[in-house]
This record gives C-alpha cells, sequence and structure tokens, in this order.
C-alpha cells in the first residue's frame, strides 16, 4: 500500500492534520514548521503532540515531512540571513524531537551570485552547526528547479553538500518530480535511467521521500510551476511508473498540487488506482 498524503495546515495541530489527512485517503502528510515566509513557531501543544502519536500508532500511519519556511536560505551573501536561517533550522530540529524519527525538508537555498562553490560551502557550514548526534530526524535535502541561482539543481550538487556534511547518517533527499523535469531530468521517457544516475551520484539509499507534482512546464524549463496530477508535461503515464517502481513505490510520497482537500483526495485515489 503505497504510503501517499499531501501538504496541510498545522494551524490546528498535530491531531487535526492526521485526521485530515485520514479523510482524504491519505496515511501521511506534510506541513510547514512556521509561516512558510519566516517568523516565530507556535509553541507545541505536548497533549496534542501525545494524542497525535497515538493515533500514529492506531492508525498505522506513515512518518511525516515537516517543511521549512521559503525564507530559511543557507547560503545567502548577507551574514544577518545566513544567521536567521541556522537558528529558524536548529529551533525546527529541536522541535521535531517532540515528534521522533520524522523528516524535515529544506531547499538547499540561492547562492545569489556568490557561486555555486560558495554556496555550497555555506550550507554545510549551516548544517555542521545545526545537527547533533541524538537527534532522530532525517534532515531532507530538496531537489530543485535551478531558477536562478538556485542550489540544488543537480545531483552533483546535492552529492557535494552531503560531503560537507559531518553527521552524514543524517542526510538524506527529497525527489520533487516537477522540480526534476524542470531541472531536466527526463523522468518521463527515461525514469530509470534517471534514477541510475541519482544512485549513481549520490545513492538511491539516500532517497528517503517524494513529492509528487506535475509540471506546468517542459522539461528543462527551470521554471518551478506545480500542476495537478495529469494535467502537466510529466503526465499520468510517469506516474504511473512512480508509484510502482521497485525504488520508488515504498517511500512516503507527498503532493503539493494546485489543490484544496477534495482535490487531493481525487490525487491520491488515482494515484492509489495506479498502484499494481
Amino acid at each position: 500500500m503505497l504510503t501517499i498524503g499531501a501538504h496541510l495546515s498545522a494551524s490546528k495541530g498535530y491531531t487535526h492534520m492526521l485526521e485530515e489527512a485520514l479523510s482524504i485517503g491519505a496515511n501521511t502528510f506534510q506541513f510547514f514548521t512556521r509561516n512558510p515566509r519566516g517568523g516565530k513557531a507556535k509553541e507545541i501543544d505536548e497533549e496534542d503532540v501525545k494524542t497525535f502519536l497515538q493515533k500514529v500508532e492506531e492508525n498505522n500511519f506513515g512518518r511525516i515531512l515537516a517543511h521549512a519556511p521559503y525564507t530559511l536560505n543557507c547560503c545567502s551573501a548577507k551574514e544577518e540571513t545566513r544567521q536567521f536561517a541556522i537558528e529558524t533550522f536548529a529551533d525546527d530540529l529541536r522541535r521535531m524531537e517532540y515528534t521522533p524519527n520524522m523528516m524535515y525538508n529544506f531547499h538547499p537555498g540561492s547562492h545569489v551570485g556568490q557561486g555555486e562553490e560558495t554556496g555550497i560551502m555555506l550550507i554545510c557550514d549551516a548544517l555542521n552547526k545545526v545537527l547533533f548526534p541524538e537527534m532522530t530526524t532525517d534532515v531532507l535535502l530538496e531537489t530543485m528547479a535551478g531558477k536562478g541561482t538556485e542550489m540544488g539543481r543537480s545531483f552533483e550538487e546535492i552529492r557535494a553538500i552531503i560531503d560537507g556534511v559531518e553527521l552524514k547518517d543524517k542526510m538524506g533527499v527529497c525527489l520533487d518530480t516537477c522540480h526534476v523535469n524542470d531541472a531536466g531530468y527526463d523522468i518521463v521517457n527515461n525514469l530509470e535511467e534517471v534514477l541510475e544516475q541519482f544512485d549513481k551520484i549520490i545513492g538511491i539509499d539516500r532517497l528517503k521521500a517524494l513529492h509528487i507534482n506535475d509540471s506546468k512546464n517542459p522539461l528543462g524549463a527551470h521554471k518551478d510551476r506545480h500542476e495537478k496530477i495529469g494535467e502537466g508535461y510529466i503526465g499520468t503515464e510517469t506516474f504511473e511508473k512512480i508509484v510502482n517502481n521497485k525504488y520508488l513505490k515504498n517511500l512516503p510520497m507527498f503532493l503539493e498540487t494546485p489543490n484544496d482537500l477534495d482535490g487531493y483526495a481525487k490525487e491520491i485515489a488515482l494515484l492509489r488506482g495506479l498502484a499494481k
């Protein structure tokens, strides 16, 4: 059975997100740790967390994925922006321990003209400051579309970042189908070859989660505009291959398509129906 969910609002707490996920046929979910544009996170409600963890066990629920705010840029040219990212990252990882053994996903950031090498160095420096040996969370680098000076546009960049992290056992990758398409990886015609390339460069064991999104743009557009499943350039046939692929079918999958709850329910049912 697929482990699949969608991005949900965290405003009413963990238990509400789990119940909302179950209502749309999901058995996992993704959420922002705080306002996606940054700011202070809401205080953790320990009773809510306790109920949530109990319901996770009762419903055989999959690992959830927390998403860092978009403003977190570990490789900014501005020191104050980098410091904000490090403080936010560290706070998020501390809060993640309330829900042990889950996942935390972040965009590597934009080097804003400093160059890829400097970007990689700064991202590694931030990760080496915030990761700690006792943490139970997997920290995932998201594959990006490569718009502007965005980092993480290639498997080589992702690998270079992991290579520079001291606590490598805490690191993984979240592959976004829209982003890799827009970055130039032809998952429509050559899914197996792309995964072989991923395995050769990064290692398939590092792949911990999938963002399941169609794309409004063709291969290599470097635009990053998500589309509903089957309504973009990736298409339903490719998602059928994804949900049945030996490397991917057992990974937790998260929809970030432009949808409401009913739309997510239909997409989850569609993807489950494609699984053989």
